[in-house]
This record gives structure tokens, sequence and C-alpha cells, in this order.
């Protein structure tokens, strides 16, 4: 990228991110934004060989990648030592930008496709990050090694899957006491009804519903907030395939 192009939208979208930040109660370092601005060179790059993010302009990111991924804020407490796992994590959100913004989480990146995970062990190379890896494997596999079920403190996934079915998916990840957060966008009412059952059978109590609107933009967005109560019962997530064919009702 020119470089006068680079400053150019700098300038202006620059002002954007920070307004979006200060809107989250969240500071920034030079040092961190940075890390931001070389996140998103690095994504444009890579999107040109390897389809990872239909959205490509530097503000519509800012909006709808960073700052999306940050809003979970408005759920968690993120100024703590807390174990996260970013399941379906795709080009690295939110679990990159969280990374970013609160230094002492500790992440892993979860995703199915290695030529992703390839990539993000890239960013968190070129960044510098530490306290955050990548590792490829379907939830359906990776929920049954003792090193990563009920583990963690916080699971997060933006992954497009049904409730019930991404609740298959994560909880088994979430340590008892711990926390599954789910983003979603628009109405999600009747989606979270009928997750009940799943997420009753899997261990889970709802919490809460927070709804928002996106920073910058007029779009409507949620964060599921689901509470780890008891353990999983052995035998779920169940094979791969199944929790998206046949979710539990």
């Amino acid at each position: 990228m020119a470089a006068d192009e680079k400053n150019q939208w700098e300038l202006s979208s620059l002002d954007k991110f920070y307004a979006g930040l200060k809107s989250l109660d969240i500071a920034c370092s030079k040092e961190q934004i940075n890390q931001f601005l070389k996140f998103y060179e690095m994504l444009i790059e890579k999107n040109k060989v390897m389809n990872l993010t239909a959205i490509t302009e530097f503000e519509d990111v800012i909006e709808k990648h960073f700052l999306d991924s940050l809003s979970l804020v408005k759920c968690m407490d993120l100024n703590k030592s807390l174990r996260v796992l970013d399941l379906g994590t795709g080009a690295g959100f939110p679990g990159i930008p969280l990374k970013i913004a609160f230094p002492e989480l500790e992440i892993v990146l979860m995703d199915s496709l290695n030529k992703r995970v390839v990539f993000l062990k890239e960013v968190i190379e070129e960044l510098g990050l530490s306290g955050i890896s990548a590792v490829h494997g379907r939830a359906e596999e990776m929920a049954g090694k003792k090193e990563f079920r009920e583990q963690f403190d916080l699971c997060v996934s933006r992954a497009v899957a049904n409730l019930s079915s991404l609740s298959e998916y994560c909880i088994p990840f979430v340590k008892v006491g711990g926390i599954f957060v789910s983003y979603k966008s628009g109405q999600v009412e009747e989606e979270v009804s009928q997750a009940e059952k799943a997420i009753s059978v899997l261990g889970g109590a709802m919490v809460k519903v927070e709804k928002f609107t996106l920073t910058g933009t007029e779009a409507s967005r949620s964060l599921i907030k689901i509470g780890k109560k008891k353990k999983t019962p052995k035998g779920y997530p169940r094979k791969a395939g199944t929790p998206s064919k046949n979710p539990i009702q």
C-alpha cells in the first residue's frame, strides 16, 4: 500500500475507530493501534489469494470486525486474566482484536480450515502477540481432548450457525462457572427460545441477551450470554455434522 494511500485511509477513518473505542470505554496505546493497522494490512493482503472476508474497506473492517469483536465488553469484564477460546475464528474474529485490546487474556483461536490457522499464526508472530495460539481442528473432535474439554473460562464465537448447534459445539469447552457468548445480528428471540432445551442439556443456562446498535452503523447486534452450571454429559458434541443437521430439541 502506497504511503499517501495509507495516510488517506488513516486520516479519514482512524477518528471513527478512536470514537468507537471510547464508546466502549476501551483505551488503546499507539502501539496497540499500530497492531490493529498491521492486522488490517495482513488481512487485506492475504485476502487477495484466500477468501478470508467479504468486508475489506478499512472503515467497514473497523466497524464490522474490530469494534464488533470488542463489543464483548458490553457483557463481560475483560480487564482480568481469563482463558478464552474463540471457536470457528475464521480470519481471527473476535479473538485477535480482543487480544490486542486486552493483552492479559490468554486466547486459543480454533478453526477447522488449516489455511486460516497458518495465516493466524503469521499474524500472531508479526504483531508480536504472546499468550495466544492458533490450532487446527473441528469442535466435534477437539472437545473430546482433555486439554480442551471444560478448560476455558470463556468461549466466544461469531460463527454463523443456529444457536442450538453452536451451543453444542461451544459449551463442552467451557469449565463449570464459565461463560459462552454467541455474537448474533438481527432478531434473536425465536432462536434463543428454540435453543433453551439444548443449552440445558449441555449444562448451561441463559444469563442475558445484550442488545445494541453497532457503533457507527444502524446494524442491530446481540450478545447471547450463557453460563455453565454443570458438566456437559459425555457424548456431546455428537459426531461431525450431527449438531447442525439435528439440533437438540
